[in-house]
């Protein structure tokens, strides 16, 4: 099986990495990409998700990341 991690932040989507056989490393590259948008002080919302050929998601791995949205200078 193959797998692919795809991400949404702030409404856009993408792949972010894909090719991936062993579930040990899709699952440590996304750790890493989740921890990454955490600390990402421009991302306001993002999803990490782990899915096979079929979409699928792979063992349950889907990580919802919410910020705050900045105060705008009118506030």
């Amino acid at each position: 099986m193959k797998m692919a991690i795809i991400k949404v932040i702030n409404g856009n989507f993408f792949i972010d990495s894909e090719g991936y056989t062993d579930i040990a490393a899709v699952k440590t590259n996304a750790h890493a990409l989740c921890s990454t948008l955490w600390n990402a002080p421009d991302v306001i919302t993002a999803c990490v998700r782990i899915v096979d050929e079929n979409l699928g998601t792979v063992d349950g791995f889907n990580e919802v990341i919410t910020h705050n949205a900045p105060k705008s200078s009118e506030e």
